[in-house]
């Protein structure tokens, strides 16, 4: 265990070397994460990201779950290319990167051909110079990944600016929540983690869930935990999965378009992230691929 625990460190430990990749000013990436699949995690990101472009804001959505990607389905995409072709050499960002819903940029990620080692067999830089040379002209990138805690999640997560963990109020998905927020605290990767709940029965369900998390954060881990928001359980998700069209676009006046309409307000209006200490996403990018 000490030495897996030195292993995980040294992976973000930052190096001597530098690479300065400059990004937009006020970007921020996001990583969206959960203990477990079925949470709703991939849905969210999908309509947080179209909320925000309906917004006015320029939004890059990258399916970084690297085996199981199904954003391109839940949008209605069929791409001809991957993020496997880039990491393998064959295509360029621009070939990847596709335009979806409300202007969205997406970079589709692999499902079911990609080893995850096959990672550290690609030219870290040219990865790195493409996502923030992408970044630079976003307002907002989001890292949908895939579920658990793994060294790929965990890197994304650090290399972000913000993370967000996305539970429901089942006890499994509570308590594998708060175990990638503890590795958050554990290896301070981030001083703070944003919380919503999905698929609530109602209101005091949601808050007694998002409690569960903090009380034991607040006794046992060095972050703090914030609520961001909370999105009430709606058959029309589903429906709209299966219609694989965004819910925000295809039922917006549903309960869940509604709860993250305002989950959006409330990152446009400030009240995640935006602390002033510089993040060098490339850098820890870089920390990730070593």
């Amino acid at each position: 265990m000490a030495d897996q625990a030195d292993k995980l460190r040294n992976l973000f430990r930052a190096k001597q070397e530098k690479i300065h990749l400059e990004k937009k000013e006020n970007t921020r990436i996001i990583t969206v994460a959960s203990g477990k699949g079925g949470v709703g995690k991939t849905s969210l990101t999908v309509n947080l990201a179209i909320a925000l472009s309906k917004a006015g804001k320029k939004v890059l959505v990258m399916d970084a779950d690297l085996g199981m990607a199904n954003i391109d389905i839940m949008m209605g995409l069929a791409p001809k290319y991957t993020l496997y072709d880039f990491l393998n050499g064959q295509k360029s960002f621009p070939e990847i990167v596709m335009q979806s819903f409300e202007g969205i940029n997406v970079i589709p990620g692999c499902s079911g051909i990609f080893e995850a080692d096959d990672i550290l067999r690609i030219h870290k830089e040219v990865l790195i110079k493409e996502l923030a040379d992408y970044a630079r002209e976003m307002d907002f990138v989001f890292i949908d990944t895939g579920a658990g805690i793994s060294q790929v999640v965990l890197g994304f997560i650090a290399a972000a600016d913000d993370a967000i963990i996305v539970i429901t109020p089942e006890p499994t998905s509570i308590t594998d929540g708060y175990g990638i927020i503890k590795v958050l605290s554990k290896f301070k990767l981030h001083k703070q983690a944003y919380l919503i709940v999905n698929m609530a029965n109602n209101l005091q369900e949601a808050q007694e869930s998002a409690q569960r998390i903090e009380m034991v954060a607040n006794s046992y881990l060095d972050i703090e935990i914030k609520r961001l928001g909370v999105i009430h359980f709606d058959n029309k998700v589903k429906q709209s999965i299966k219609e694989m069209t965004p819910f925000i676009l295809k039922y917006p006046g549903s309960q869940a378009a509604r709860d993250v309409t305002c989950i959006a307000n409330n990152i446009v209006e400030h009240k995640i992230g935006f602390h002033t200490e510089t993040n060098n996403f490339g850098q820890k990018l870089m920390n990730l691929l070593r």
